[in-house]
Formats: C-alpha cells, structure tokens, sequence
C-alpha cells in the first residue's frame, strides 16, 4: 500500500475519530463492495469499513441496524463512527470496535483452538438470530421487503442460460410455499464465514449489508444450506442438527421453527447460492471482472443443482 494513502488515511481516521494517536493502520481483506482497515486509536483497536470506488449505494442502512442491533442485545461489533454521509474519507465508511476471534470457516470446523467453540455454535446460532429477529422493525428506517423468488427469477432471466433444475426449483417453490411467520429483520447472509468465532464461540454477527425485512426463518434455512457447512457433517453450519437450532431458537423467543418451513427456505437458498454462482462467473466470462476465484465459482453451479434435485426428490417423496 502506498505511503501517502496510509498517511492520508490516517489522518483523516484522527480527524473523525478526534484521537491522538492513530497507528497500525492495516488494510485487510474485504468483499466487492467494501474496503476493510484495522487501526489502533489512542491503544485501542478498531476496524473500519469503507466503500469501494464505484459503489452507487454507499452504506444503506447497515450502520443504523448494526447500532439497532447492539442496542437490541445481538452479538455485533460497536458502531463507534458512522461515516454514511460523511466525506472526510472520500467514500462513505463506518467504524467500528474490533472483535477477537476467527471468521474462515475451515479453521473453525477444524482447528483444535475451536474445539469448544464447536460445542457451542450451533445453539448460540439459534439464539442470536431469535434476538436478531427481535429487533423493532422500526429503529431501522430504510430497510425494505424483499420478494426473494422474484428477485432471483429477475436475476436467473437476466443470465439467459438454461439451468432446468434451476426452473424445476422455481416451480417447486411457488407451488409449496409456506405461509410467512413473520416480518422482523432479516440479516439476509447469515452463515459460517459472516460470524467472528473465538474459543467459547459465537463472539460477534458481520457483514449486515444485506439486511432487510422478511420472514426470520430466511436466516434459518440460510445458514443450513450446504454449501455453508463447509464440508462438516450436519445440517446446522456443518456443525449440528435442525433440532439443536430450533431448540436454541426456541429458548430465546419463545417460538418453535417449523422443519418444513425452514426446510422451504434452505431450498430457495441453494437455488439462490447457484444463481449467484452462475452471475458471478459471467463477471469474469464477460470480461467485466477478470478473476480466477470468480471463474472457479462458476463450476459450482453443478453441486447446487445436484442439492436441489436431492431435496426435490425428497419433498416429492
């Protein structure tokens, strides 16, 4: 990273932050949308999220659901700054407290340092989207409602490939679903890879960027579609069973999820992971994005059709 943007970096953290020291000032790995720092300010740690160049919706609403969020008792980072408006860094940005812990998947279900922290997972999965859920729709102004089917529909004609297990999928869906549980907020990616993991567990829920409004049994049947169990065994995160989360869910709010229900969900989620797959592979064939992760991601729209003909078949069945 080039010395200038670190020292222009730095001193704008300072500015917005009115600290006296800003060091250690690291640029991490983030996603399409988003920048990802770590600093110390005054010795304490801190990470920021800013914008990448091009984006044309800056932060939407996350800094107000992350801040409805900890004040709602969810395990969240600490919104310090919200910069959403703000120009001093060029590009909307927010700060917030850092979390210790560990977020790649791979090491959580296997490293030895995480061996109680698989213990746990599964049921404070469970209670931290019951309390997620519980969040008053409306401390968080912007947030919209989603028609998910639709939307990746839209996004499934817009590629213009033929994928019959994909439109086998959509009919399916239509025909079989349920009736809503709900409107609360949605978290929209929650699944291994989005939480920070330590040695008890769950330390904290990232990446609210996707949030909207929903059926809470979205986030249920996310985090249980197969390609979030990174290779474990069980349905819950790779790491537990439907009935350890629904339990956990349970003893926090009180409601009991419906197996078909989220069952439901799971299914619309492989389809719209297998979309997302399909897209993002048309980024790099296209020539928009020139990416061999993004290629590679294009070969696994076969595992999500072969999941979705398992679960057709067995709802059939």
């Amino acid at each position: 990273m080039p010395h200038d943007v670190i020292a222009e970096m730095t001193d704008g953290i300072r500015a917005v932050m009115g600290a006296t020291s800003v060091t250690q000032l690291r640029r991490l790995s983030g996603g399409a949308s988003r920048e990802t720092w770590r600093f110390m300010a005054d010795e304490t740690d801190f990470v920021l999220q800013r914008v990448r160049q091009g984006t044309p919706l800056g932060l939407g609403a996350e800094p107000s659901v992350l801040k409805a969020a900890f004040a709602a008792g969810v395990p969240v980072p600490e919104l310090v700054i919200d910069g959403s408006q703000s120009d001093v860094l060029e590009r909307p940005f927010m700060i917030v407290r850092a979390v210790g812990g560990e977020t790649i998947a791979r090491k959580i279900l296997r490293d030895d340092e995480f061996s109680t922290a698989r213990t746990n997972l599964v049921g404070q999965l469970g209670r931290a989207a019951a309390q997620l859920h519980r969040i008053d729709t409306a401390s968080v102004p912007g947030l919209t409602v989603e028609d998910q089917i639709h939307r990746y529909r839209v996004a499934m004609d817009t590629v213009g490939e033929p994928h019959p297990v994909f439109e086998a999928a959509f009919r399916w869906l239509e025909q079989n679903k349920p009736t809503s549980t709900g409107t609360s907020v949605v978290h929209g990616d929650f699944r291994l890879g989005n939480v920070m993991v330590n040695g008890n567990g769950l330390a904290a829920i990232l990446d609210w960027e996707l949030a909207h409004l929903g059926d809470p049994m979205e986030d249920l049947g996310w985090l249980c579609v197969r390609a979030w169990r990174f290779g474990g065994a069980h349905p819950a995160a790779g790491l537990g069973s439907y009935e350890q989360l629904f339990d956990a869910y349970e003893a926090e709010s009180g409601i009991r999820p419906d197996f078909d229900v989220v069952r439901w969900w799971e299914i619309l989620g492989t389809l719209k992971w297998g979309i997302i797959c399909i897209s993002q592979a048309n980024t790099h064939l296209s020539g928009l994005v020139r990416s061999h992760e993004l290629a590679a991601i294009g070969r696994r729209v076969c595992e999500n059709e072969y999941d979705l003909i398992e679960m057709l078949l067995e709802g059939v069945a």
